[in-house]
């Protein structure tokens, strides 16, 4: 089994997503494997204006992994990246990403966080006992 050096590339899949990610090549037995470091999905957005800007997503969204592998017999074509600004994207989208999770504050009230529920409603019930008819002496 031998890993080849792992580079920056795109991949398009036989379910057609594409995906960009760092990528080095795994040789097992008679196939030949995919390790996937953080792929991310890349979508072109266009505003009115006509500016073109581009949107980063992880391509799964419910893991936290970060190392897939991929069978090449589920690969259309893979193309080696050397695109600068691509690779810079997708590196600025990986630090932002470890800084948020790193760095997952508390809600407070300058957030706009005011009450959980329960505190919410145990203060409700409090409020609304103390005016009922039934605690108000005439």
């Amino acid at each position: 089994m031998g890993i080849e050096d792992d580079f920056y590339a795109t991949i398009k899949l036989k379910s057609g997503e594409e995906v960009f990610a760092r990528v080095a090549a795994s040789e097992e037995e008679d196939r030949t494997m995919l390790i996937v470091h953080t792929p991310v999905v890349v979508n072109e957005i266009k505003n009115k204006g006509g500016l073109v800007g581009y949107k980063v997503e992880p391509w799964l969204k419910t893991t936290r992994d970060d190392m897939f592998l991929i069978d090449m017999n589920n690969v259309i074509t893979l193309s080696e990246s050397s695109d600068m600004e691509m690779i810079v994207m997708y590196q600025h989208f990986l630090r932002d990403s470890q800084r948020e999770l790193h760095h997952q504050h508390k809600l407070n009230r300058r957030m706009g966080y005011i009450s959980n529920v329960n505190d919410a409603k145990e203060n409700l019930e409090k409020i609304f006992k103390l005016d009922s008819p039934e605690n108000t002496s005439s």
